[in-house]
């Protein structure tokens, strides 16, 4: 089996040739597509706000060493420029191809977050798994190739579990799901408060969601807003298996529902305090003093600093959490280092176990050939002496005709080791020669 990745480069491409290569509602024509390939054996199709990438798995491996590509990697790149509509010369600059074992680490790099904008992020893993979940339902995943799949999500695991690449929290919105699993002993019977949903909060709320939570409230001015984040939310929700009861209310409703909430995030935007002491004090006592985590993205800010000083409640301002990120990033650095190598080892173990399945159906195939061959003859013998032939004659006839048959195959291969291969390689054949020699007694 080999594997192509035919990726777009975000960095060099312009937006309006990343808007162009990115996949939509067009996915499960495009994955239709790339299954009627020639030796094509599934596709996967991962297409985010920053990452466009093809991953398409083949039967056969024909590299050829003086092509930069092979016909596979060759046939994948002008498959998208006619499925895209773009002209190859102008797509070309823009597009990176990686074949057999740059493919399969750039996989396993991307899944484990350490190809990411943010290293060591987990959200892309989740996006990963997504998207073969999509490509499995429409039949694009099956047979080795999904048995290839799961030996990249198996790799990013041992990446996350065996480093610390990814257990540090580097961005806002996973600084604050990392404090609700820090503060809470049961993330799944809580109810989050998101006030105002702009991009930041927006992203908070994607964190925060992924951890289970019973409840979600999205207090918004514009209902148009929060309608659209609650839709996000619904959707992951239903892409999980979870279910999540989300409310949309305005801000004039803010101190009717935070009595409800466990966690907080605000960042609106207002030059006025939303949420007062008075207001925790009453929520604090309609909670019977539950713990509540307050988080204020704000600038200037929206929750009263002197709520820090009531019992059971945990306020955390921008400026806390950037400090808390700013010494993460740098541990996840350290220990990309650690895990670049995991990597490259965890890559090389995929390839070995590629070449054993590849190595399994051949032999598999020479045996089914083999026992056909051995009927044709037999067959043939068994007619023989139903015509009163002498069976020492048919006999030796049949197995000299079995032996000529069978050992042709692999005359030739060590011919062929024996002139073009390594000296080493053909001591191990004769080796394996040695030990199939029948006993003396």
């Amino acid at each position: 089996m080999k594997l192509v990745v035919i990726g777009v480069n975000h960095k060099t491409a312009p937006v309006a040739m990343r808007e162009r290569l990115s996949f939509g509602d067009d996915i499960t024509h495009a994955i239709d597509k790339l299954n009627a390939l020639p030796d094509s054996m599934g596709s996967v199709i991962v297409s985010t706000c920053n990452r466009s990438e093809i991953y398409v798995g083949f039967e056969h491996t024909d590299d050829d060493e003086e092509n930069p590509l092979s016909p596979q990697a060759t046939t994948v790149s002008q498959w998208l420029s006619e499925f895209k509509g773009i002209d190859f010369t102008e797509l070309s600059p823009y597009l990176y191809i990686y074949e057999n074992a740059r493919a399969l680490n750039h996989w396993i790099r991307v899944a484990s977050g350490l190809d990411s904008m943010i290293l060591g992020e987990p959200q892309i893993f989740g996006q990963i798994r997504n998207a073969v979940n999509i490509s499995k339902q429409i039949g694009g995943v099956s047979g080795q190739f999904d048995w290839l799949t799961q030996q990249i999500f198996a790799s990013a695991r041992s990446v996350r579990r065996d480093t610390k690449v990814g257990q540090q929290a580097v961005t806002l919105g996973f600084a604050t799901a990392k404090l609700v699993t820090q503060i809470f002993d049961g993330p799944k019977e809580l109810t989050l408060l998101i006030v105002a949903a702009g991009e930041m909060n927006r992203l908070v709320a994607h964190n925060v969601a992924t951890l289970g939570m019973k409840r979600i409230i999205i207090a918004n001015r514009s209902p148009e807003r929060a309608n659209t984040l609650k839709d996000e939310l619904t959707q992951m929700a239903l892409t999980s298996g979870r279910l999540v009861q989300i409310d949309c209310v305005g801000l004039d409703k803010l101190s009717d529902v935070i009595g409800c909430a466990d966690v907080v995030s605000s960042c609106s935007g207002s030059m006025q305090t939303l949420i007062t002491l008075p207001m925790v004090k009453a929520a604090q006592k309609t909670r019977r003093y539950r713990p509540m985590l307050l988080v204020d993205l704000a600038v200037p800010r929206d929750i009263e600093p002197a709520t820090t000083h009531l019992d059971e409640v945990y306020l955390y301002s921008v400026d806390d959490l950037q400090h808390v990120i700013a010494g993460n990033l740098e541990e996840r650095k350290q220990a990309a280092v650690e895990a670049e190598l995991l990597a490259s080892q965890l890559t090389s173990n995929i390839e070995t176990q590629i070449q054993l399945l590849s190595a399994q159906k051949m032999i598999a195939d020479y045996r089914q050939i083999s026992t056909q061959h051995k009927e044709r003859l037999l067959a043939h013998a068994k007619a023989r002496l139903s015509q009163g032939e002498s069976a020492d004659v048919v006999l030796n006839t049949f197995a000299h005709a079995l032996t000529q048959t069978l050992t042709h195959p692999p005359s030739r291969l060590i011919r062929h080791v024996a002139t073009t291969s390594d000296p080493a390689i053909l001591d191990m054949v004769v080796d394996g020669l040695d030990a199939y020699r029948p006993s003396k007694h």
